[in-house]
C-alpha cells in the first residue's frame, strides 16, 4: 500500500520488489517482479526526463540497503540484490539515454562495493550491472564530470584488487571465484568506449594492466601458451571483437554468474583464460599511442612488485603484446621497451630490469610476428648508444652480451631489401668512430678496456645482424617442411656427367647443394662498406683483432659477392661449360681480370695482412685531431645527421650507385686512407721484430685460406703476387738467426696457403711440394690452433699465444717459389678460369707487389673494366647534355641496366659511334646505344653518373657553331685523338692509354 501523494516513479520502483516477508525466500536469483519491472522500464524508455529521478531513487535505496546489509540484515541484503537487478534492467532498456543514468549508477556501485567488499554474491551482481553500463556507454562523461570520473576510477580500483586477491586461508576456490568476478568486470572495461574514448586512458590502464600482468606471472608458461592457443580457436564472446562496430541497440551485456555450491570451483587455468582474454582485447582495440601506454603501465607494475626476475614471463608478455596489437601499431611495443631501457643507462651496476628488458626486446624482434612501421635506424642507434655507455661505465658489464643479441635480432625480419645494408652501414660508422676515438666521455688509450669491449660488441652485433635473416628463413623453412616427406625436402641441385677421367666428374649445377636453398630477399653488404673496417685487423688490442678476424671470415664465407666464383663438390675449381654461356664466361673473366668491388676488397685485405705480419707497431698512428675532425667524429659517435645518416641519404639519387653507399663520410675516409699510408710508410723493408703474435699469424692463415676457398679466381690474381713478395722478404732474413721462430712461422703460413691453392685448383704437384715442406716440422705445426669462436656470439676474449724465445733453432720451411709458380700457370683449371695463356698469366702473377700499389688498386676503380662492361657513363652520355641544350630527363633512365655486355653491345656501340662521326649528324642529338646503360650487377659504382635534372624556367634555344661543338668534343676527349680516326679507338678511349677523365664541361654560351 502506497502512502498518499507518493510520486509515480517511486510507486513503480516499489512495485518491483516482492513483499517484505518474501524477501528472504527470493533467492537464489533475487529477481524483481517481472510484470512490474516491464512497466517500470516502459515508463523510463518513453519518458527520458524521468530517468534521473528513477536513478536517484534507486541510489538512495541501495545506499541504505548496503549500510544495513553490512550490519548483517539479511532482508536488506536481499533487497539490495533486487535493486541491483532493477538498475541493470533500466540500464539495458534505456541504453540510448544511458548517460542520464550514469551518475546514479556509478554512485550506487561505489557505495555497494565500499560497504560489502567481501560479499561475493553482491560483487557478482554489481559486476553484472557495471558490465551492462560499460557495454552501452559512449564514455563521454569520463574525464568531464568530476564526480562520475571519481566514482568510476574508484570502481576500477576495487575490481582490479579483486582480480589479484589472495586468500589468507587455504580456500583457493573462494580466491579463484573472486578473481573471476574482478576479471569479468575488467573485461567489460577493456571492451568499452569508456576506456578508449575518454581522456583518462592513461589513468585507467594504470589500474587495469597491473592486475592483468600479476595474473600472468602467477601461472606457468606452458599454461599461458595453451590458453593463448585456445583463444585463437574459440572466442567465448564473439561480441568482444566487434563491440565498437556494432550499434548500441544491437549490443548485449554479459551476465556474470557464480558457481553453485557443490560444483567444482574454477581452477587457475580458468583464471588464466579470463585474464588473457581481457589483455588481448585491450591490446587489440588500442591505437599506437594507447599500446605504448599499456606497455608503460605493464613495465611500471613490474617495477612495483619486482617482477623482473621472471624473465621468461616478461619475454612471453612482450611477444604476446606485439602479436595482439593491431598490425600497424605493433611498433609501439619494442619502441617503448627501448625507451625504458635508456632511462636507466647510467646506473653503476646492471639490474635485473636491464637484463629483462634486453631479453624482451630480443624476444619481440625474433618472434614470428613482423613489426611494421618500425624505425629500425632509430632503434639500432639507441642500442649502440646504450652499449657505448655501459662499456664506458664497466667494461665487464654483464649486460653487453644481451645487448649484442638485441642488435642482431633487428635483422630477423627484412621489411625492405636494403634494411640490413643500411643498418650495417650505420653500425660500421659508429664502430669506426669508437675504434679511432674511444667511447664517448673517455680519451682513446691503447689499454682502454672500455674501447676494446665496445668495439668487440659492435663487431659481434654486426655479424649477428647479417646472419639473422638467413637463420630466420632456415628455421621457418624447417618448420614448413617438418610435416612433409623428408625425401622431398632435399634440394637436388647437382648433376654429374661422365668425363675423360672417371675420378673427376664434371659438375653442371650452378650452386652448391644445400638443404635450405632459397633466394635471399635482401641486399648483400657491399664490399666497399666492409672495406672501411679492414684497418681494425691491425688494432693494437689482440682481443679486437681476433674478434674482427671472426667477423671477417664470416663475411668472406657468407656475404661477399662471388660472381663467377664456385667450387665443385670436392672443393676443386673447374670450368662449367654447360652451366655458363660464352657471354657470361666472358663477363665473369672481365670482372675478375680488370677488377670489381670484390677484387678491390681483396687488394685492401692483403695490404692489411701485410701490415699485420710485418709492422713493428700495430694500431693507428697518433694524430692530433683538429677541431673539425673532433666535431665530425663526435657526430659519428652520437649518430647525428652528419654521421651515420650520410650512409643512407640520397640513396635513390642517380648520382650514386645502389651498392656505392659507404659507411663513413668522405672526409673521414680520406683521413683513414692517410693513416693507412702512414702505416705503410713506417713498415720495415725486411722482417724485423714485428708486433704480431703467433695467434695473429694463425688468424692470418685462416683469412688467406678462407679467401682462396671462397674466391678462388680473385684470390689467385690478388694473392699470389702477395705471397711471392712475402717470400722474398723472408728470403732476405735467412741469415738472421735472431728471428728464426718468427721466420719459420711466416714460412709455414706461406706454405699452407700454397697447399690450399694447390687443392683448390687440383694441382697435385703443388700439393705434394707443400706437404713435403711441412713434413719437416717436428711438432707438425709452429702455429697455435685458431680460436673456435662462433660468429655473432659475444664471449670472453682469448689470450694470444706468443712466439717462443730464440733458445733453439727450429728447421726452416723452405719451398721453391719459382717452381710453384710454373706449376700453377701450367695448370689447365687455372688457365680455363682466367682465360689467359701461360705467358700472360705468368706476367700477371709475377707483377711487382707492394703495399702502395695494392692500396692504389684497392681505392682506384679499374678503368679497363668500367669501359668494357659499361659501368659509368659513356662519352656520348657526357656529350649529350652539352650539345642538346635541354634537360633530357630520359637520359637518367639509361643508368639502370643490369645486363651484361655481349657482342650485340659492341656492335651497337660501333654503329652509334659511326653515326656520331657522320658530319651530317653533327647538329642532331646523338644516338644512344646499349653501351650507354650502366650496369650495377657487380656491385660497383661510377662517380660520373648523370645528376638528376632540376626544374627551371625555360630559356631560349641557343645554337652552337661547329667550332664550339669541336671545342666540346676536344675537351671531352671525343673525336679524333692524336690524329687517328679509328672508330674502335674512339669508342673505347680508355683502352688505348690510361689517363684521368675530365669532368663534364658545359659548352660556352654566347653572351
Amino acid at each position: 500500500m502506497h502512502l498518499p501523494f507518493t510520486p509515480n516513479h517511486v510507486q513503480l520502483i516499489t512495485a518491483c520488489y516482492p513483499p517484505s516477508a518474501a524477501l528472504l525466500t527470493a533467492g537464489p536469483d533475487y529477481r524483481p517482479n517481472s510484470q512490474e519491472l516491464s512497466r517500470l522500464t516502459y515508463y523510463a524508455a518513453n519518458r527520458p526526463g524521468k530517468i534521473q529521478k528513477l536513478g536517484s531513487e534507486l541510489e538512495k535505496r541501495m545506499k541504505g540497503e548496503s549500510r544495513k546489509a553490512q550490519a548483517g540484515n539479511s532482508r536488506s541484503r536481499a533487497s539490495l540484490l533486487i535493486s541491483l537487478s532493477i538498475m541493470r534492467a533500466l540500464a539495458t532498456e534505456c541504453r540510448r539515454d544511458i548517460s542520464l543514468l550514469t551518475a546514479s549508477l556509478m554512485a550506487s556501485i561505489e557505495n555497494t562495493l565500499a560497504y560489502l567488499p567481501t560479499d561475493l554474491e553482491v560483487s557478482a551482481k554489481v559486476a553484472t550491472l557495471f558490465t551492462a553500463w560499460t557495454t552501452f556507454t559512449d564514455g563521454r562523461l569520463i574525464g568531464v564530470d568530476s564526480q562520475v570520473t571519481k566514482d568510476y576510477m574508484s570502481i576500477l580500483d576495487r575490481f582490479a584488487q579483486m582480480s589479484v586477491v589472495d586468500s589468507k586461508s587455504s580456500d583457493h576456490e573462494f580466491r579463484n571465484r573472486t578473481r573471476l568476478v574482478g576479471l569479468a568486470a575488467l573485461t567489460g572495461v577493456v571492451t568499452s568506449e569508456a576506456l578508449y574514448s575518454s581522456t583518462s586512458f592513461r589513468s585507467q590502464v594504470k589500474k587495469i594492466v597491473p592486475a592483468l600482468i600479476m595474473n600472468i606471472h602467477d601461472v606457468e608458461i606452458s599454461v599461458l601458451e595453451n590458453e593463448t592457443a585456445a583463444l585463437k580457436v574459440k572466442n567465448t564472446s564473439p561480441y568482444m571483437a566487434e563491440f565498437r562496430t556494432r550499434p548500441t541497440v544491437e549490443r548485449r551485456a554479459a551476465s556474470i554468474h557464480l558457481h553453485k555450491d557443490g560444483e567444482k570451483g574454477p581452477s587457475s587455468v580458468d583464471i588464466a583464460h579470463a585474464n588473457l582474454r581481457a589483455l588481448s582485447s585491450l591490446l587489440d582495440h588500442s591505437n599506437g599511442a594507447q599500446v605504448s601506454l599499456v606497455v608503460q603501465a605493464a613495465l611500471e607494475s613490474l617495477d612495483d612488485w619486482k617482477g623482473w626476475e621472471q624473465v621468461n614471463h616478461c619475454c612471453w608478455f612482450a611477444r604476446r603484446a606485439t602479436d595482439w596489437a593491431q598490425y600497424q601499431y605493433r611498433y609501439a611495443v619494442p619502441t617503448r621497451l627501448v625507451e625504458r631501457l635508456q632511462e636507466d643507462q647510467d646506473v653503476p651496476v646492471a639490474r635485473p630490469l636491464h637484463s629483462a628488458l634486453a631479453a624482451m626486446i630480443t624476444a619481440v624482434f625474433t618472434s614470428p610476428t613482423p613489426v611494421v612501421n618500425l624505425s629500425t635506424s632509430d632503434i639500432i642507434s639507441n642500442l649502440i648508444t646504450f652499449i657505448l655507455r655501459r662499456a664506458a661505465i664497466d667494461p665487464d658489464d654483464s649486460l653487453l652480451p644481451a645487448l649484442t643479441k638485441c642488435i642482431a635480432s633487428l635483422g630477423t625480419h627484412v621489411y625492405y631489401s636494403d634494411q640490413i645494408h643500411d643498418l650495417a652501414s650505420e653500425l660500421i660508422s659508429r664502430l669506426l668512430s669508437v675504434e679511432a676515438n674511444g667511447v664517448p666521455g673517455k680519451d682513446r688509450d691503447s689499454g682502454d678496456r672500455s674501447r676494446i669491449q665496445a668495439v668487440r660488441c659492435l663487431l659481434v652485433g654486426l655479424v649477428g645482424l647479417i646472419k639473422a635473416p638467413e637463420k630466420h628463413d632456415i628455421v621457418q623453412e624447417a618448420e614448413r617442411h617438418s610435416s612433409e616427406d623428408p625425401s622431398r625436402n632435399r634440394a637436388v641441385t647437382s648433376t654429374f656427367i661422365p668425363s675423360e677421367d672417371p675420378q673427376k666428374p664434371v659438375r653442371v649445377s650452378i650452386e652448391h647443394a644445400d638443404e635450405h636453398t632459397h633466394p635471399s630477399n635482401r641486399t648483400k653488404l657491399a664490399p666497399e662498406i666492409w672495406q672501411d673496417t679492414l684497418h681494425v685487423l691491425c688494432d693494437e688490442s689482440y682481443a679486437v683483432r681476433t674478434e674482427y678476424v671472426t667477423a671477417l671470415l664470416f663475411y668472406l664465407q657468407e656475404e661477399i659477392p662471388k660472381r663467377g666464383e664456385y667450387t665443385d663438390y670436392d672443393g676443386v675449381r673447374r670450368l662449367r661449360p654447360l652451366a655458363e654461356g660464352p657471354v657470361q664466361q666472358a663477363s665473369n673473366m672481365i670482372a675478375m681480370l680488370y677488377g670489381d668491388a670484390s677484387t678491390r676488397f681483396l687488394h685492401a685485405l692483403h695490404v692489411y695482412l701485410y701490415i699485420l705480419m710485418t709492422a713493428r707497431r700495430l694500431g693507428t698512428p697518433s694524430v692530433t685531431p683538429s677541431p673539425a675532425r673532433s666535431a665530425a667524429d663526435n657526430d659519428l659517435v652520437n649518430g647525428s645527421a652528419n654521421g651515420p645518416s650520410s650512409a643512407t641519404e640520397n640513396r635513390d639519387s642517380p648520382t650514386h650507385s645502389h651498392h656505392a653507399r659507404r659507411s663513413i663520410s668522405i672526409p673521414v675516409r680520406l683521413r683513414k686512407q692517410s693513416m693507412v699510408q702512414q702505416m705503410i710508410d713506417q713498415l720495415p723493408t725486411d722482417l724485423t721484430s714485428s708486433a704480431a703474435t703467433a695467434s695473429d699469424y694463425s688468424n692470418a692463415l685462416s683469412t688467406l685460406t678462407t679467401l682462396h676457398e671462397n674466391l678462388p679466381v680473385r684470390g689467385l690474381l690478388t694473392g699470389v703476387p702477395f705471397l711471392l713478395h712475402l717470400g722474398v722478404v723472408l728470403q732476405s732474413q735467412s741469415e738472421n738467426t735472431d728471428l728464426t721462430h718468427r721466420v719459420v712461422i711466416v714460412q709455414e703460413v706461406l706454405v699452407k696457403t700454397w697447399l690450399c691453392i694447390g687443392k683448390i685448383w687440383d694441382c697435385a704437384d703443388i700439393v705434394k711440394m707443400a706437404e713435403e715442406a711441412l713434413s719437416g716440422i717436428p711438432s707438425g705445426s709452429y702455429l697455435p690452433k685458431p680460436p673456435n669462436r662462433e660468429p655473432g656470439v659475444f664471449t670472453a676474449p682469448d689470450e694470444p699465444a706468443l712466439i717462443p724465445g730464440e733458445s733453439s733453432q727450429p728447421p726452416r720451411v723452405v719451398i721453391d717459389r719459382e717452381q710453384l709458380l710454373r706449376m700453377l700457370v701450367s695448370n689447365q683449371n687455372v688457365l680455363d678460369a682466367t682465360g689467359m695463356d701461360e705467358q700472360a698469366l705468368y706476367r700477371r702473377l709475377t707483377a711487382d707487389w707492394t703495399a702502395e700499389s695494392a692500396l692504389s688498386d684497392a681505392t682506384e676503380p679499374q678503368s679497363y673494366y668500367d669501359a668494357l662492361r659499361g659501368d659509368g657513363p659513356s662519352p656520348r652520355l657526357k656529350l649529350a647534355p652539352a650539345l642538346m641544350h635541354v634537360e633530357n630527363m630520359s637520359l637518367q633512365s639509361l643508368t639502370r641496366s643490369t645486363r651484361g655486355v655481349g657482342v650485340t653491345d659492341l656492335r651497337d656501340a660501333l654503329e652509334g659511334r659511326s653515326s656520331m662521326s657522320n658530319p651530317a649528324l653533327v647538329n642532331k642529338a646523338p644516338s644512344i646505344s646499349t653501351l650507354d646503360h650502366v650496369s650495377t650487377s657487380y656491385g660497383d659504382s661510377s662517380s660520373n653518373r648523370l645528376a638528376p635534372s632540376r626544374s627551371r624556367p625555360e630559356k631560349p634555344k641557343i645554337t652552337s657553331t661547329p667550332s664550339e661543338v669541336r671545342d666540346v668534343l676536344n675537351r671531352l676527349r671525343i673525336g679524333k685523338q692524336n690524329g687517328a680516326g679509328n672508330l674502335l679507338k674512339a669508342s673505347f678511349p680508355v683502352l688505348q692509354k690510361p689517363e684521368t677523365r675530365s669532368d663534364t664541361l658545359n659548352p660556352p654560351y654566347k653572351s
